[in-house]
């Protein structure tokens, strides 16, 4: 751009102009009459694929170049572990329709900023009066959120009502609470009567029963799952803190519209753990509206009998509430338990339709770092000595995972921990047994979850947030960009650049919409595109 400045007067007008539209054309800075993007769920959709096929704007060319930068930070009043989600065309009062990012803290509020200026729209403080959040040692006993424990999970929109669903914890005096906010999202005003308390009970004999009936704890149950909003209905799940007992894995169903609590399911009723917290992965639905969980260490029985699904994925039917209809569980699932290495601390990506003797599939992954690649008209159930009954299992193809792969053209992104950024091919249905490409260093705990944005199958783009220095006190986030074609060039780093999103939180992912990239961070959004 300053060459064309400096040779702008020896140009003829004509030429002048020629010479500016293809600069800016060459670095992806041309005014473009393209469709705006939503981001309103995590990773991007109900499958969990993490991919935005839409993004015209940003490319490997001008990611790698001079011109894309931070644009700007945002303060806000607490952590930011939920992904920040984006809105198109929001018809805000006395300023019109505007792209919103809307970032959730664990102080108990929700901030709406415009996406593109980063004006504060609204501001709502979730807690009520005299409330106050969850104190992580003094209450939970936990330091896997400090200081404070608030909204942790992501929350989700439905663009029809325009209306954004969040979750808060917090506490009256020694009264510990779960609500479920719907909001406006123009205005940040309560719809649909709410705030409701989340509660549910179920029969059984588990952990912490009392005369037969377990029920929800909004003090043990940590809600970190991201909300799914699929046939009306929006599903929350919870695991614990620090795997303090007595829990359960929970997921709970409530109306769209009123609110109404319509389904409740306990992943242990007559045992204890099973949580579903999937590392901030929501539970994922498919086009049918058949709803997938991963659990945790837990009592598993299914197979004698019983109804305790821990360490397993399942597969709940569509429009019957909560009504499991099919699962898997590995068959080392003892040992998986036994040594805390959680099958559900990964999320369950959902493929598109698939060529091959299996069109449904569904992949995820554990802190074994043992991918499975599901057979979703057939899960598998469990078997004794071998996951042979699935299509396909990768022992140790990554590094422990507190992750949700991403997927794109075929292929699917890893980042364990301690271990690099991996792509693997995928043909007929089956993986590659080996990454086909991979990042030249690695990344600590705890990994990271990938983000992929590409203008259809062309400029495709892996995001991931590097947060393994959020113990330090001063440890700052890094954003990195890589080529999707080819892990090993890296065309963007953070820290390169000195240009840092905040302070590192576990679990972040980033958000890609419309030329921005958008990453939370302690008490801050970072918002990056070209400048």
């Amino acid at each position: 751009m300053i060459l064309v400045m400096k040779n702008w007067a020896k140009k003829e007008p004509m030429k002048r102009l020629v010479t500016v539209l293809l600069t800016l054309l060459a670095f992806g800075l041309m005014p473009r009459s393209h469709a705006q993007v939503s981001v309103l769920t995590y990773h991007n959709d109900n499958s969990r694929t993490g991919v935005n096929t839409n993004e015209t704007i940003l490319t490997p060319a001008n990611v790698s170049s001079n011109i894309f930068k931070r644009l700007f930070t945002r303060s806000v009043d607490g952590y930011v572990y939920a992904q920040p989600l984006v809105a198109a065309g929001v018809n805000l009062p006395r300023v019109g329709s505007r792209n919103v990012v809307y970032v959730a803290t664990e102080h108990d509020s929700l901030y709406a900023f415009d996406a593109i200026s980063g004006r504060s729209y609204w501001h709502k403080k979730l807690l009520p009066k005299r409330g106050k959040t969850v104190s992580s040692v003094k209450d939970a006993n936990c330091t896997d959120l400090i200081p404070e424990i608030g909204v942790t999970s992501t929350p989700v929109i439905d663009p029809a009502t325009s209306t954004i669903y969040v979750v808060e914890k917090g506490k009256t005096n020694t009264v510990f609470f779960q609500r479920l906010h719907a909001l406006d999202l123009a205005t940040g005003a309560e719809k649909f009567g709410g705030p409701v308390s989340l509660t549910a009970s179920t029969p059984g004999s588990g952990d912490g029963n009392i005369s037969g009936t377990v029920s929800y704890d909004p003090l043990r149950q940590h809600q970190r799952s991201g909300l799914l909003l699929v046939n009306g209905v929006v599903y929350i799940a919870s695991a614990a803190h620090c795997d303090i007992g007595p829990y359960h894995g929970w997921i709970l169903g409530y109306n769209a519209t009123n609110l109404a609590q319509v389904t409740a399911f306990n992943t242990t009723p007559n045992g204890g753990l099973g949580g579903v917290w999937m590392s901030g992965c929501g539970p994922s639905a498919d086009a049918s509206g058949n709803v997938y969980a991963s659990t945790g260490n837990g009592t598993f029985d299914v197979d004698t009998g019983g109804s305790d699904y821990g360490s397993s994925v399942i597969e709940f039917n569509a429009g019957s509430g909560l009504t499991v209809a099919d699962y898997f569980t590995p068959f080392d699932q003892a040992s998986l338990s036994a040594s805390d290495t959680d099958l559900g601390s990964g999320g369950v990506l959902l493929l598109p339709d698939q060529p091959g003797p299996n069109t449904h599939l569904a992949i995820t992954a554990g802190k074994a770092g043992t991918v499975y690649v599901l057979n979703r008209d057939n899960l598998g159930h469990f078997q004794n000595g071998s996951d042979s009954q699935i299509v396909q299992s990768l022992p140790g193809a990554i590094g422990s995972t507190f992750c949700t792969p991403a997927w794109f053209n075929g292929n699917i992104y890893y980042s364990g921990s301690d271990d690099t950024l991996k792509e693997f091919a995928l043909n007929s249905g089956l993986l590659s047994a080996n990454p086909v490409s991979q990042s030249a260093s690695n990344i600590g705990f705890p990994g990271a979850t990938p983000s992929i944005s590409a203008n259809g199958t062309s400029n495709a783009i892996v995001w991931i947030i590097q947060t393994d220095s959020y113990t330090n006190r001063n440890g700052q986030a890094i954003l990195h960009a890589y080529d999707a074609t080819d892990l090993t060039r890296e065309l963007y780093n953070s820290t390169t650049s000195r240009q840092p999103p905040g302070l590192a939180v576990k679990f972040a992912v980033p958000t890609v919409a419309n030329g921005k990239v958008y990453v939370g961070a302690v008490r801050h959004l970072a918002v990056y595109g070209l400048h």
